[in-house]
């Protein structure tokens, strides 16, 4: 991997990882605490093709990158110091199989009684990357979701396990949230999950 996608220095303290998309909701890694966190300056969008977990070079999936501008709220995982190089290898072979994305450390405010701020290690698009896809409409975003299917399994479910997981923390992603609607309703009766876990309106 290029050094220029990699930024976590070394260091024997605990590590704080922010998740905003499927690491909510499957982290992989041995954590000590997951605090609600919000990072500014980025905003999560469906903005990157997957052509690996969810997708595959000829029918692209599509998942989520902190793209430039605004503000995310997601989730801040500690990691115990001894745990953080292993935790970081974990990431990078998780996250970096195409190198869309770019690691980086952001400082991120825990919504905790402190309210701290905190350097975390999250990753963000690369604008640059063949995969980028940029601010497609809806529509599009509806088509490419529904054919998606890669290593991980099919994309339709990695969209609304990741609107459950914000809705978990008491809140909405509104075009993500909107996005979901549209599964639905093109699929109203797609797996017991959806059932059972009906979506906010």
């Amino acid at each position: 991997m290029s050094s220029n996608n990699r930024s976590v220095p070394p260091s024997k303290d605990d590590l704080w990882v922010f998740g905003y998309g499927s690491l909510m909701w499957r982290p992989g890694f041995e954590h000590s605490e997951q605090v609600p966190a919000r990072l500014i300056g980025e905003h999560r969008a469906l903005c990157v093709y997957s052509f690996d977990h969810r997708g595959t070079p000829e029918k692209p999936g599509l998942v989520l990158g902190l793209d430039r501008g605004g503000a995310c709220r997601g989730i801040a995982f500690r990691v115990a110091g001894h745990l953080r190089e292993a935790t970081i290898e974990y990431l990078r072979s998780r996250e970096q199989t195409t190198h869309v994305y770019r690691e980086v450390m952001r400082s991120v405010w825990l919504d905790n009684e402190a309210r701290e701020r905190v350097s975390a290690l999250t990753y963000v698009v690369d604008r640059g990357h063949i995969q980028y896809a940029g601010r497609l409409p809806l529509a599009e975003q509806l088509r490419i979701v529904q054919q998606g299917h890669g290593r991980s399994g099919n994309n339709r479910d990695y969209v609304l396990a990741t609107v459950r997981a914000i809705e978990a923390q008491g809140f909405q992603d509104k075009e993500l949230h909107r996005l979901a609607q549209m599964l639905h309703e093109a699929h109203p009766l797609h797996g017991t999950q959806d059932a059972e876990q009906p979506l906010t309106p």
